[in-house]
């Protein structure tokens, strides 16, 4: 663990920097109190001059001094946020390289990029999406309301870490474009087999293996042997999952099948090229593409329906919001809840299993007697 340290001049204390999980943290004496936070940063350097700057804000109060300094710009900060992300998604460079294009878009807008991060307030972030929509795509067309979303999306992550660093008070609410197009499409079983027999052998086992699991295209390619437990079920490993959360998957018999089809090694990637690396992302979109337009199949049928017909078979299973956020790794129970559609069937089977419950357990119910008395009576099973 590499640490810094120091004495505190007239005090006696130590003042260190040192790692833990990645990021440093620093600790020092003041008043004969202990100082001790992090820094969230992954390099020393840094968290050296955040300590310092801590230490000289607490010297400034301690002699009355007052100073109310600029707050840097966003193009300032800039930097600062990339290498939070960096730390945060380490393992995660398609996660990085996101981030980083669309802080490019950002800060490409002048008045938002010149602007100190404490003053960058609703009208700002208005006056960008309005410069945005009169932009247009390098295929002429206009941006749709999808990606300016994500670089919105992108601001916000970039305004609550100055919030946590303290340079800001409040984050302005930073409101969406409507009209975001969502990717619907489901594969109904007929289809299924119709794709599944066209597409190339290895497209054919990711497809199957995300409809029966429900990954996502990232968490399938980069699959590793020592997460699959064949035949019960594969891990889902927090440096591959879209939110950093770890699952486990029970496994299909035909996602069990797949699996062994692919040689059920101990080590190495499920989904490999000859030399052993995984697959390329964008080599999956171009077989499925090359299928999909040969079959004549909508566009927005994508490589992640196989997940989404995944999750709308669930809930049409009977499977409840809190259980599709848990298999399919959603950050929140909301994501999970477009999948629940009760139907009439749904509903009548679930009071005949609250019955049936009551039944077991025996569920005393009130019951009037014939001289107008309340009395309880233990409800048994029902004979015929």
């Amino acid at each position: 663990m590499g640490e810094a340290k120091g004495r505190e001049a007239g005090e006696g204390l130590t003042m260190a920097v040192y790692k833990r999980g990645g990021v440093y943290w620093y600790e020092f004496g003041f008043k004969g109190a202990r100082v001790r936070e992090t820094t969230r940063q992954g390099n020393k350097a840094v968290a050296l001059q955040i300590m310092a700057a801590h230490r000289t804000r607490l010297a400034k109060g301690e002699v009355g001094i007052l100073e109310k300094t600029a707050a840097r710009t966003l193009a300032e900060f800039a930097p600062a946020f990339l290498a939070a992300i960096e730390t945060d998604c380490s393992e995660k460079p398609a996660t990085i390289s996101f981030y980083k294009s669309k802080l490019k878009a950002l800060l490409a807008y002048g008045p938002l990029a010149d602007c100190p991060v404490d003053q960058v307030d609703e009208a700002l972030v208005d006056a960008f999406k309005e410069n945005r929509a009169r932009q247009r795509s390098r295929r002429k067309r206009a941006l749709a309301p999808g990606s300016v979303n994500r670089e919105l999306a992108t601001l916000r992550r970039l305004l609550r870490l100055a919030h946590r660093r303290k340079l800001i008070t409040t984050v302005p609410k930073i409101k969406m474009l409507d009209g975001e197009h969502e990717r619907e499409f489901v594969l109904n079983p007929e289809l299924e087999k119709l794709y599944l027999g066209a597409a190339p052998a290895d497209l054919a086992d990711v497809a199957a293996l995300m409809l029966d699991t429900g990954l996502r295209v990232g968490e399938a390619i980069n699959l590793e042997w020592p997460q699959v437990h064949l035949p019960e079920y594969l891990k889902v490993l927090g440096r591959t999952s879209k939110n950093s959360k770890p699952r486990a998957i029970p496994l299909t018999k035909r996602a069990a099948e797949v699996l062994y089809r692919r040689g059920a090694a101990k080590a190495g990637y499920v989904f490999h090229r000859g030399d052993g690396t995984p697959l390329y992302q964008t080599w999956l979109n171009q077989q499925h593409a090359e299928v999909r337009k040969r079959l004549k199949l909508p566009a927005d049928f994508v490589p992640h329906s196989f997940r989404h017909t995944f999750g709308t078979r669930l809930g049409e299973a009977g499977a409840d919001a809190f259980t599709i956020m848990r298999l399919m790794g959603h950050s929140t129970v909301t994501v999970s809840q477009k999948y629940v559609h009760p139907t009439p069937e749904t509903l009548e089977r679930a009071i005949r299993g609250l019955e049936a419950l009551n039944q077991r357990k025996a569920v005393r119910v009130p019951t009037i007697s014939t001289t107008g008395k309340s009395e309880d009576k233990a409800k048994g099973p029902v004979t015929n």
